[in-house]
């Protein structure tokens, strides 16, 4: 396994691992601050003085609703909610395819590349500094894929360029599978990838179903 930072000036995101077998695109959920300092803008943060409160908080109106049942719901209610947050924020994802919960989602996205088989899509969830604890993965057959593109769509009143997997479908329609469509990252990480997944899934075959851009 060799693992690379194509872009460490700017985009230090980004890796690419090579496997024996396969190649992984990997976008990790933190960037370089855009005003030039080299801070680290991170997606997610661990354990903040949100969460160092919350137990002294319960520890104080405690003894006051414990007799309460309809109140001790409550309170497990919320407990449960913070936890699930913190353990289900997404760690990484590969090539296929944040306040209160909005910071608690960290996440890295990722693309595996199998030349001869496809493209995977994956994600993994959990807590910062542990192992993930949730995994989804989508796999698109070579025989499926007709081309990844990169396209722009809307977010908010923002327009973002994002990376997309056109394939086929069970019913015999066209789909798109976004890729890093939880962390979106810039386009020259965007690029990369395109570049990369053009190189191995489509210009090593002559049957040229691909779309350069």
């Amino acid at each position: 396994m060799q693992r690379t930072r194509p872009l460490p000036d700017c985009h230090p995101e980004l890796s690419v691992i090579e496997w024996p077998s396969f190649r992984e695109y990997r976008v990790e959920n933190w960037r370089l601050a855009r005003d030039g300092s080299g801070n680290v803008v991170r997606g997610a943060t661990s354990w903040g003085w949100i969460d160092l409160c919350l137990p002294l908080v319960i520890s104080f109106i405690w003894p006051r609703f414990r007799d309460s049942t309809m109140s001790c719901a409550f309170v497990v209610l919320v407990l449960g909610f913070s936890t699930y947050c913190r353990c289900t924020q997404v760690l990484h994802g590969i090539f296929k395819k944040s306040g209160f919960c909005a910071f608690l989602i960290f996440e890295t996205e990722s693309v595996l590349v199998f030349p001869a088989y496809g493209i995977q899509l994956e994600t993994h969830r959990g807590y910062p500094l542990l192992k993930p604890l949730f995994v989804s993965r989508r796999f698109i057959h070579v025989s499926l894929l007709e081309d990844f593109v990169i396209n722009e769509g809307l977010r908010r009143l923002n327009i973002r360029y994002y990376l997309a997997a056109v394939h086929g479908s069970s019913t015999d329609k066209i789909a798109l599978d976004v890729a890093f469509e939880n962390i979106l990252p810039y386009f020259p990480v965007l690029l990369e990838v395109y570049q990369g997944v053009q190189e191995l899934m489509f210009y090593n075959h002559t049957d040229n179903r691909h779309t350069c851009i």
